[in-house]
């Protein structure tokens, strides 16, 4: 049977993309060499016709901008913040949970770097991320000065898995669990929370870090906080442990988000059902390796029981799907 998918750029400006173009399409059939129309997730646009009407070849791509860095700040020479002007319509675009864009310095031509947004303003136009230096491509971003400028492609959307579960959080207990870097792209799902009025519980692992680098940022909601370790060795800690069944029990909590490695999404998967959580609604941080966003350099693919490949910068789906049946290499 056909597994139904979606595709986080279907129905936007951006699509049908190149891979429409070579018979991939992850929605279309027809777009997938078929001679016949068999849409398992109809997102209401026919991509094949904008296809066929865009010349048979495949939209504008995003674009690339050279933005004036407005702030610099290094913290445990490990962790960069930058903060950068953009075009108003790029800081709207950039809003939304699970916004990313790919960032270079401007002399470097040869490769960029994926991250995703902490906070785009669109008062101010101003758009701030977190980055942990961690190999060569994180590194080259230290050159970075202020009153310089950097160089930006974007934007791109699909940074979060489980988007639909988070959509639906509305007037609702929720938990978010984050930690390390996974603060940074927390925070545009605690504000998507908030806006729907939902109770916002927050279980913060600094590790590796000493400081809550986001605590500026977090002071601007409502949420509850504990601070607590939630990994030991790769695993869950018994503290965590109890903190998950205490809200899940006491307050009637059905959704959680998981802002971490995904390590922690796989711990806290396997023991929601191991305390019968199989209910609980999820969504998670795309740590997939990326490279052109666009699902053509392969990057970004998984492999899947049964020879299913995933192009998961583009797909859009939920924690569960991503991890059952998922070949890993730990």
């Amino acid at each position: 049977m056909k597994e139904a998918v979606d595709c986080i750029d279907a129905g936007t400006e951006f699509c049908p993309c190149h891979l429409a173009e070579s018979n991939e399409c992850i929605l279309c059939s027809q777009l997938q060499g078929s001679c016949f129309c068999d849409c398992l997730n109809w997102n209401g646009v026919c991509i094949y016709h904008e296809f066929i009407n865009n010349g048979s070849k495949a939209k504008e791509g995003r674009k690339t901008y050279n933005c004036l860095v407005e702030k610099k700040v290094l913290y445990q020479n490990d962790v960069l913040l930058i903060k950068f002007k953009a075009p108003h319509k790029l800081a709207i675009d950039l809003v939304r949970p699970g916004s990313f864009i790919f960032i270079r310095t401007n002399e470097n031509v040869y490769f960029d770097v994926p991250i995703s947004i902490l906070e785009s303003n669109i008062e101010t136009n101003i758009i701030t991320i977190m980055i942990e230096i961690r190999g060569i491509k994180t590194k080259k971003l230290l050159d970075i000065k202020e009153g310089g400028e950097i160089t930006i492609r974007g934007p791109y959307w699909n940074g979060v898995f489980g988007l639909k579960n988070l959509d639906k959080q509305v007037n609702n207990n929720v938990l978010v669990i984050a930690r390390g870097i996974g603060m940074a792209p927390m925070m545009p799902v605690i504000r998507k929370l908030s806006l729907n009025n939902n109770n916002i519980n927050l279980i913060l692992d600094k590790a590796p870090y000493t400081d809550n680098y986001v605590q500026e940022y977090l002071s601007e909601y409502d949420v509850n906080v504990i601070e607590e370790s939630v990994l030991d060795k790769g695993q869950l800690t018994d503290e965590v442990k109890v903190l998950i069944k205490s809200y899940i029990k006491d307050k009637n909590v059905n959704y959680i988000h998981i802002a971490g490695a995904d390590i922690l999404t796989v711990k806290i998967i396997d023991y929601l059902d191991k305390i019968q959580g199989e209910y609980i609604k999820l969504s998670c941080c795309n740590n997939i390796k990326m490279c052109c966003g666009e699902g053509v350099c392969g990057s970004c693919t998984a492999r899947f029981s049964g020879h299913r490949v995933k192009r998961f910068c583009k797909v859009q789906a939920d924690p569960r799907n991503v991890f059952e049946g998922r070949r890993f290499i730990w």
